[in-house]
Protein backbone atom coordinates (compact mmCIF):
# COMPACT_ATOMS: atom_id res chain seq x y z
CA UNK A 1 0.00 0.00 0.00
CA UNK A 2 1.43 3.27 -0.92
CA UNK A 3 2.30 6.78 1.38
CA UNK A 4 -0.66 8.26 0.06
CA UNK A 5 -3.02 5.16 0.08
CA UNK A 6 -2.24 5.38 4.05
CA UNK A 7 -3.08 8.78 4.22
CA UNK A 8 -6.02 8.78 2.48
CA UNK A 9 -7.13 6.01 4.89
CA UNK A 10 -6.10 7.42 7.98
CA UNK A 11 -8.21 10.86 6.88
CA UNK A 12 -11.00 9.07 6.60
CA UNK A 13 -10.53 7.36 10.00
CA UNK A 14 -10.03 10.47 11.20
CA UNK A 15 -12.92 12.09 9.66
CA UNK A 16 -15.22 9.20 10.88
CA UNK A 17 -13.87 8.77 14.47
CA UNK A 18 -14.42 12.62 14.39
CA UNK A 19 -18.05 12.47 13.80
CA UNK A 20 -18.54 9.57 16.12
CA UNK A 21 -16.87 11.98 18.66
CA UNK A 22 -18.59 14.52 18.47
CA UNK A 23 -22.28 12.55 18.12
CA UNK A 24 -23.88 15.69 19.26
CA UNK A 25 -23.15 18.19 16.63
CA UNK A 26 -23.40 15.77 14.04
CA UNK A 27 -27.10 15.01 15.10
CA UNK A 28 -27.67 18.65 14.69
CA UNK A 29 -26.09 19.35 11.08
CA UNK A 30 -28.02 16.28 10.21
CA UNK A 31 -31.77 17.36 11.64
CA UNK A 32 -30.44 20.44 9.83
CA UNK A 33 -30.40 19.46 6.48
CA UNK A 34 -33.31 16.63 7.21
CA UNK A 35 -35.76 19.85 8.21
CA UNK A 36 -35.17 21.29 4.90
CA UNK A 37 -34.65 18.17 2.13
CA UNK A 38 -38.12 16.05 3.60
CA UNK A 39 -40.46 19.41 2.99
CA UNK A 40 -39.39 20.50 -0.35
CA UNK A 41 -39.51 16.48 -1.30
CA UNK A 42 -43.32 16.57 -0.33
CA UNK A 43 -43.69 19.63 -1.76
CA UNK A 44 -42.24 19.01 -4.92
CA UNK A 45 -44.41 15.45 -4.70
CA UNK A 46 -47.66 17.10 -4.69
CA UNK A 47 -46.35 19.49 -7.13
CA UNK A 48 -45.34 17.32 -9.90
CA UNK A 49 -48.25 13.97 -8.82
CA UNK A 50 -51.23 16.88 -9.03
CA UNK A 51 -49.49 17.74 -12.60
CA UNK A 52 -48.82 14.48 -13.94
CA UNK A 53 -52.36 13.23 -13.03
CA UNK A 54 -53.91 16.12 -14.52
CA UNK A 55 -51.86 15.73 -17.62
CA UNK A 56 -52.55 12.06 -17.47
CA UNK A 57 -56.50 12.29 -17.52
CA UNK A 58 -56.17 14.91 -20.28
CA UNK A 59 -54.20 12.59 -22.36
CA UNK A 60 -56.03 9.34 -21.74
CA UNK A 61 -58.79 11.30 -22.85
CA UNK A 62 -58.73 11.18 -26.46
CA UNK A 63 -61.67 13.70 -26.88
CA UNK A 64 -59.07 16.39 -24.97
CA UNK A 65 -56.96 16.16 -28.26
CA UNK A 66 -59.12 16.11 -30.71
CA UNK A 67 -59.87 19.35 -32.92
CA UNK A 68 -63.67 19.51 -33.85
CA UNK A 69 -64.53 21.64 -37.28
CA UNK A 70 -67.92 23.56 -36.78
CA UNK A 71 -70.20 23.42 -38.82
CA UNK A 72 -70.82 21.97 -42.69
CA UNK A 73 -67.95 22.69 -44.92
CA UNK A 74 -66.20 21.68 -48.21
CA UNK A 75 -62.85 19.88 -47.60
CA UNK A 76 -61.78 18.37 -50.61
CA UNK A 77 -58.50 15.88 -51.27
CA UNK A 78 -55.91 19.07 -50.91
CA UNK A 79 -57.32 19.88 -47.87
CA UNK A 80 -57.33 16.47 -45.81
CA UNK A 81 -53.55 16.22 -47.67
CA UNK A 82 -52.32 19.48 -45.99
CA UNK A 83 -53.39 18.62 -42.58
CA UNK A 84 -51.80 15.26 -42.65
CA UNK A 85 -48.98 16.75 -43.72
CA UNK A 86 -48.80 19.01 -40.47
CA UNK A 87 -46.37 17.98 -38.07
CA UNK A 88 -48.83 18.58 -35.15
CA UNK A 89 -51.41 16.28 -36.72
CA UNK A 90 -51.89 12.82 -35.67
CA UNK A 91 -55.17 11.59 -37.18
CA UNK A 92 -57.39 12.93 -39.46
CA UNK A 93 -60.00 11.43 -41.47
CA UNK A 94 -62.75 12.95 -43.94
CA UNK A 95 -66.07 13.15 -41.74
CA UNK A 96 -69.81 13.80 -43.71
CA UNK A 97 -72.37 15.96 -43.05
CA UNK A 98 -74.06 15.77 -39.48
CA UNK A 99 -77.41 14.86 -40.40
CA UNK A 100 -75.68 11.92 -42.06
CA UNK A 101 -74.09 10.35 -39.28
CA UNK A 102 -76.65 8.77 -37.02
CA UNK A 103 -78.50 5.24 -36.81
CA UNK A 104 -80.68 3.02 -35.31
CA UNK A 105 -79.08 -0.48 -33.86
CA UNK A 106 -80.68 -3.56 -33.16
CA UNK A 107 -79.42 -7.03 -31.90
CA UNK A 108 -82.96 -8.53 -31.31
CA UNK A 109 -86.15 -7.71 -30.84
CA UNK A 110 -85.90 -6.10 -27.69
CA UNK A 111 -82.40 -4.66 -27.85
CA UNK A 112 -81.95 -1.49 -29.62
CA UNK A 113 -80.34 1.76 -29.41
CA UNK A 114 -82.15 4.65 -31.15
CA UNK A 115 -79.59 7.80 -32.75
CA UNK A 116 -76.24 5.86 -31.81
CA UNK A 117 -73.59 7.69 -33.63
CA UNK A 118 -72.04 6.82 -36.36
CA UNK A 119 -68.29 7.67 -36.24
CA UNK A 120 -65.15 7.30 -39.00
CA UNK A 121 -62.20 5.25 -37.76
CA UNK A 122 -59.11 4.16 -39.47
CA UNK A 123 -55.34 2.97 -38.42
CA UNK A 124 -53.68 5.46 -36.14
CA UNK A 125 -56.93 7.13 -34.60
CA UNK A 126 -56.28 7.60 -30.85
CA UNK A 127 -59.73 6.66 -29.63
CA UNK A 128 -59.65 3.37 -31.14
CA UNK A 129 -55.88 2.46 -30.28
CA UNK A 130 -55.56 -1.17 -29.19
CA UNK A 131 -58.28 -2.67 -30.80
CA UNK A 132 -58.81 -4.74 -33.77
CA UNK A 133 -58.56 -2.56 -37.19
CA UNK A 134 -61.20 -2.78 -39.58
CA UNK A 135 -60.41 -4.15 -42.34
CA UNK A 136 -63.76 -4.30 -43.86
CA UNK A 137 -66.92 -2.14 -44.44
CA UNK A 138 -69.25 -4.76 -42.26
CA UNK A 139 -66.97 -4.82 -39.51
CA UNK A 140 -67.12 -2.16 -36.58
CA UNK A 141 -66.46 -1.01 -32.71
CA UNK A 142 -68.63 -0.18 -30.74
CA UNK A 143 -68.66 2.35 -27.10
CA UNK A 144 -69.47 0.62 -23.88
CA UNK A 145 -72.58 2.38 -23.72
CA UNK A 146 -73.77 0.82 -26.66
CA UNK A 147 -72.30 -2.90 -25.68
CA UNK A 148 -74.40 -2.43 -22.58
CA UNK A 149 -77.19 -1.79 -24.43
CA UNK A 150 -77.45 -3.99 -26.76
CA UNK A 151 -75.88 -6.93 -25.07
CA UNK A 152 -73.46 -7.65 -27.20
CA UNK A 153 -69.59 -9.12 -26.94
CA UNK A 154 -67.20 -9.11 -29.14
CA UNK A 155 -67.94 -11.38 -32.73
CA UNK A 156 -71.47 -10.76 -31.87
CA UNK A 157 -73.78 -9.19 -35.27
CA UNK A 158 -75.47 -6.57 -34.78
CA UNK A 159 -77.96 -4.62 -37.47
CA UNK A 160 -77.60 -0.89 -38.23
CA UNK A 161 -80.82 0.73 -39.16
CA UNK A 162 -81.12 3.91 -41.13
CA UNK A 163 -84.36 5.47 -42.51
CA UNK A 164 -84.97 8.20 -45.03
CA UNK A 165 -87.98 9.66 -47.50
CA UNK A 166 -88.01 8.91 -50.78
CA UNK A 167 -90.28 10.29 -53.05
CA UNK A 168 -93.17 10.78 -49.95
CA UNK A 169 -92.41 7.12 -49.02
CA UNK A 170 -90.64 6.58 -45.64
CA UNK A 171 -87.90 3.42 -46.22
CA UNK A 172 -85.62 1.76 -43.70
CA UNK A 173 -82.63 0.60 -45.19
CA UNK A 174 -80.79 -2.41 -42.85
CA UNK A 175 -77.49 -4.23 -43.05
CA UNK A 176 -75.85 -6.56 -40.93
CA UNK A 177 -72.57 -5.64 -39.07
CA UNK A 178 -70.12 -8.02 -36.87
CA UNK A 179 -68.42 -6.39 -33.97
CA UNK A 180 -64.70 -6.91 -33.61
CA UNK A 181 -64.13 -4.46 -30.51
CA UNK A 182 -65.90 -2.65 -27.76
CA UNK A 183 -64.58 0.98 -26.66
CA UNK A 184 -63.90 1.35 -22.89
CA UNK A 185 -66.21 4.13 -21.56
CA UNK A 186 -63.74 6.36 -20.56
CA UNK A 187 -62.51 6.80 -23.91
CA UNK A 188 -66.25 7.60 -24.92
CA UNK A 189 -69.20 7.98 -23.25
CA UNK A 190 -72.19 8.19 -25.41
CA UNK A 191 -73.65 5.78 -27.80
CA UNK A 192 -71.70 5.44 -31.04
CA UNK A 193 -70.88 2.91 -33.17
CA UNK A 194 -67.47 3.14 -35.14
CA UNK A 195 -67.37 2.47 -39.20
CA UNK A 196 -65.35 2.14 -42.03
CA UNK A 197 -65.24 5.67 -43.97
CA UNK A 198 -66.65 3.66 -47.11
CA UNK A 199 -69.69 2.25 -44.77
CA UNK A 200 -69.91 6.09 -43.85
CA UNK A 201 -69.93 7.04 -47.34
CA UNK A 202 -72.43 5.05 -48.60
CA UNK A 203 -74.87 5.63 -45.57
CA UNK A 204 -74.49 9.52 -46.65
CA UNK A 205 -75.17 8.18 -50.47
CA UNK A 206 -78.57 6.06 -49.45
CA UNK A 207 -79.62 9.09 -47.17
CA UNK A 208 -79.34 11.47 -50.24
CA UNK A 209 -81.37 9.06 -52.44
CA UNK A 210 -79.44 6.78 -53.74
CA UNK A 211 -79.79 2.75 -54.55
CA UNK A 212 -77.22 0.95 -52.36
CA UNK A 213 -75.80 -2.56 -52.36
CA UNK A 214 -75.56 -2.35 -48.58
CA UNK A 215 -79.10 -1.21 -47.54
CA UNK A 216 -81.24 -3.12 -50.03
CA UNK A 217 -84.41 -1.20 -50.96
CA UNK A 218 -84.50 -2.22 -54.13
CA UNK A 219 -85.16 2.06 -54.90
CA UNK A 220 -83.34 5.12 -55.48
CA UNK A 221 -81.06 7.09 -58.07
CA UNK A 222 -78.61 4.38 -59.43
CA UNK A 223 -75.05 6.18 -59.93
CA UNK A 224 -73.88 7.86 -56.49
CA UNK A 225 -71.01 10.44 -57.23
CA UNK A 226 -67.31 10.34 -56.27
CA UNK A 227 -67.14 11.99 -52.80
CA UNK A 228 -64.16 14.33 -53.72
CA UNK A 229 -65.38 16.87 -50.76
CA UNK A 230 -66.34 16.26 -47.32
CA UNK A 231 -68.24 18.78 -44.85
CA UNK A 232 -66.56 17.66 -41.92
CA UNK A 233 -63.29 15.74 -40.33
CA UNK A 234 -62.30 13.92 -37.70
CA UNK A 235 -58.73 15.65 -36.58
CA UNK A 236 -56.18 15.19 -33.60
CA UNK A 237 -52.97 16.54 -32.41
CA UNK A 238 -50.12 14.75 -30.90
CA UNK A 239 -49.87 16.34 -28.07
CA UNK A 240 -51.25 18.56 -25.40
CA UNK A 241 -49.37 21.33 -26.69
CA UNK A 242 -49.98 20.94 -30.67
CA UNK A 243 -53.29 21.73 -29.98
CA UNK A 244 -53.40 25.59 -30.38
CA UNK A 245 -51.20 25.78 -33.14
CA UNK A 246 -53.14 22.74 -35.21
CA UNK A 247 -56.33 24.76 -34.31
CA UNK A 248 -54.41 27.95 -35.45
CA UNK A 249 -53.29 26.91 -38.41
CA UNK A 250 -56.72 24.97 -39.54
CA UNK A 251 -58.25 28.77 -38.58
CA UNK A 252 -55.84 30.27 -40.95
CA UNK A 253 -57.09 27.98 -43.86
CA UNK A 254 -60.87 29.31 -43.08
CA UNK A 255 -61.53 26.05 -41.22
CA UNK A 256 -63.07 27.13 -37.45
CA UNK A 257 -62.53 24.50 -34.68
CA UNK A 258 -63.28 23.97 -31.70
CA UNK A 259 -60.75 22.68 -28.70
CA UNK A 260 -60.72 21.51 -25.02
CA UNK A 261 -57.99 24.58 -24.70
CA UNK A 262 -59.81 25.61 -21.01
CA UNK A 263 -58.81 22.69 -19.92
CA UNK A 264 -55.50 22.33 -21.24
CA UNK A 265 -54.87 25.73 -20.15
CA UNK A 266 -56.09 25.05 -16.97
CA UNK A 267 -53.67 22.65 -16.68
CA UNK A 268 -50.99 24.58 -17.25
CA UNK A 269 -51.93 27.59 -15.45
CA UNK A 270 -51.90 25.08 -12.22
CA UNK A 271 -48.38 24.02 -13.51
CA UNK A 272 -46.85 27.46 -13.67
CA UNK A 273 -48.63 28.54 -10.31
CA UNK A 274 -47.66 25.31 -8.62
CA UNK A 275 -43.95 26.01 -10.16
CA UNK A 276 -43.46 29.77 -8.81
CA UNK A 277 -44.60 28.53 -5.40
CA UNK A 278 -42.16 25.50 -5.56
CA UNK A 279 -39.40 27.62 -6.38
CA UNK A 280 -39.82 30.81 -4.19
CA UNK A 281 -40.09 28.01 -1.11
CA UNK A 282 -37.57 26.00 -2.80
CA UNK A 283 -35.34 29.15 -3.13
CA UNK A 284 -35.81 30.13 0.29
CA UNK A 285 -35.43 27.19 2.44
CA UNK A 286 -31.94 26.47 0.24
CA UNK A 287 -30.69 29.91 1.18
CA UNK A 288 -31.48 29.32 4.56
CA UNK A 289 -30.10 25.99 4.52
CA UNK A 290 -27.07 27.65 2.86
CA UNK A 291 -26.92 30.04 5.59
CA UNK A 292 -27.73 27.61 8.66
CA UNK A 293 -24.99 24.55 7.22
CA UNK A 294 -22.16 27.44 7.01
CA UNK A 295 -22.34 29.00 10.50
CA UNK A 296 -22.79 25.50 12.05
CA UNK A 297 -19.37 24.55 10.39
CA UNK A 298 -17.67 27.83 11.25
CA UNK A 299 -18.69 27.44 14.80
CA UNK A 300 -17.51 23.95 14.47
CA UNK A 301 -14.32 24.77 13.12
CA UNK A 302 -13.50 27.52 15.79
CA UNK A 303 -14.58 24.88 18.07
CA UNK A 304 -11.95 22.33 17.04
CA UNK A 305 -9.67 25.22 16.34
CA UNK A 306 -6.68 23.50 18.86
CA UNK A 307 -7.25 20.12 16.84
CA UNK A 308 -6.98 20.73 13.15
CA UNK A 309 -3.85 22.82 14.46
CA UNK A 310 -2.57 19.37 15.89
CA UNK A 311 -3.44 17.85 12.41
CA UNK A 312 -1.48 20.11 10.36
CA UNK A 313 1.23 20.06 13.27
CA UNK A 314 1.47 16.03 12.11
CA UNK A 315 2.08 17.14 8.34
CA UNK A 316 -1.52 16.99 7.08
CA UNK A 317 -1.10 20.11 4.34
CA UNK A 318 -4.39 22.00 3.42
CA UNK A 319 -5.47 19.91 1.26
CA UNK A 320 -5.54 17.01 3.85
CA UNK A 321 -7.61 19.23 5.65
CA UNK A 322 -9.95 20.01 3.10
CA UNK A 323 -10.27 16.10 2.17
CA UNK A 324 -11.26 15.92 5.59
CA UNK A 325 -13.92 18.13 5.92
CA UNK A 326 -15.30 16.92 2.87
CA UNK A 327 -15.72 13.35 4.04
CA UNK A 328 -17.69 14.48 7.07
CA UNK A 329 -19.54 16.58 5.01
CA UNK A 330 -20.54 13.96 2.56
CA UNK A 331 -21.36 10.91 4.78
CA UNK A 332 -23.21 13.59 7.28
CA UNK A 333 -25.30 14.69 3.61
CA UNK A 334 -25.88 11.07 2.67
CA UNK A 335 -27.33 10.13 6.52
CA UNK A 336 -29.59 13.11 6.20
CA UNK A 337 -30.63 12.20 2.81
CA UNK A 338 -31.69 8.89 3.32
CA UNK A 339 -33.43 9.73 7.13
CA UNK A 340 -34.87 12.37 4.46
CA UNK A 341 -36.74 9.72 1.83
CA UNK A 342 -37.57 7.31 4.82
CA UNK A 343 -39.60 10.48 6.40
CA UNK A 344 -40.67 11.71 2.61
CA UNK A 345 -42.30 8.04 2.21
CA UNK A 346 -44.29 8.41 5.28
CA UNK A 347 -45.58 11.07 4.44
CA UNK A 348 -46.12 10.55 1.02
CA UNK A 349 -48.30 7.57 1.97
CA UNK A 350 -50.31 10.02 4.04
CA UNK A 351 -50.91 12.25 1.46
CA UNK A 352 -51.89 9.41 -0.89
CA UNK A 353 -54.24 7.38 1.64
CA UNK A 354 -55.39 11.08 3.50
CA UNK A 355 -55.95 13.05 0.36
CA UNK A 356 -56.53 10.08 -2.03
CA UNK A 357 -59.56 9.49 -0.55
CA UNK A 358 -61.47 12.49 -1.01
CA UNK A 359 -60.71 13.06 -4.27
CA UNK A 360 -61.95 10.33 -6.53
CA UNK A 361 -60.87 11.19 -9.58
CA UNK A 362 -57.09 11.90 -8.49
CA UNK A 363 -56.36 8.25 -6.45
CA UNK A 364 -52.96 9.46 -6.19
CA UNK A 365 -51.73 13.29 -5.58
CA UNK A 366 -48.08 12.65 -4.46
CA UNK A 367 -45.38 11.19 -6.62
CA UNK A 368 -41.68 11.38 -6.74
CA UNK A 369 -39.92 9.32 -9.71
CA UNK A 370 -36.63 7.81 -9.73
CA UNK A 371 -34.59 10.42 -11.15
CA UNK A 372 -36.09 13.10 -9.03
CA UNK A 373 -34.45 11.40 -5.61
CA UNK A 374 -31.26 11.91 -7.83
CA UNK A 375 -31.28 15.05 -8.53
CA UNK A 376 -32.36 15.77 -4.99
CA UNK A 377 -29.22 14.10 -4.35
CA UNK A 378 -26.99 15.49 -5.95
CA UNK A 379 -28.25 18.51 -5.30
CA UNK A 380 -27.88 18.69 -1.88
CA UNK A 381 -24.05 17.03 -1.89
CA UNK A 382 -22.76 20.21 -3.97
CA UNK A 383 -24.36 22.55 -1.56
CA UNK A 384 -22.76 20.94 1.17
CA UNK A 385 -19.89 20.66 -1.09
CA UNK A 386 -20.09 24.65 -1.46
CA UNK A 387 -20.43 25.27 2.42
CA UNK A 388 -17.27 22.62 2.97
CA UNK A 389 -15.44 24.89 0.45
CA UNK A 390 -16.52 28.19 2.46
CA UNK A 391 -15.51 26.70 5.73
CA UNK A 392 -12.19 25.25 4.45
CA UNK A 393 -11.06 28.58 3.47
CA UNK A 394 -10.96 29.22 7.49
CA UNK A 395 -9.33 26.02 8.15
CA UNK A 396 -6.67 25.72 5.85
CA UNK A 397 -5.71 29.21 7.58
CA UNK A 398 -5.23 27.87 11.10
CA UNK A 399 -1.57 27.40 11.83
CA UNK A 400 0.02 24.70 13.46
CA UNK A 401 1.79 26.52 15.76
CA UNK A 402 -2.02 27.24 17.60
CA UNK A 403 -1.26 23.80 18.88
CA UNK A 404 1.96 24.79 20.70
CA UNK A 405 0.87 27.95 21.96
CA UNK A 406 -1.93 26.18 24.13
CA UNK A 407 0.19 23.65 25.18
Amino acid sequence: MTKHSLSYLLIIRLALKDLYYDKKVSFCICALIISVITPLLLLFSLKFGVVSQLRHQLMNDPQNLEIKVVGNLQLNDAIFTWIQAQPETAFVIPLTRSLNTQADLMAGRNLFVNNAEMIPTANGDPITKGLPSITIPDQVIISGLTAEKLSAKVGDVIKLVITRQLDGKIEKGLTALTVIGILPEQRYSRAAVFVSLDLLITTEDFYDGYLSDTFLTGTGKTVAPKHSDFARARIYAKSLENVASLAFKLRSQNIETRTQATSIENMQAIDRVLGFIFSVIAVTSILGCILAFVGTFWVNIDRKRKDIAFMRLLGLGPLSIIGFLIIQSVVLSCIAFIISCLLFLIGNYAFNIVLGDNLVSQPMVSQLLLYHFGIAFITTLLISLLVVGIGGVRAVKIEPAESLREV
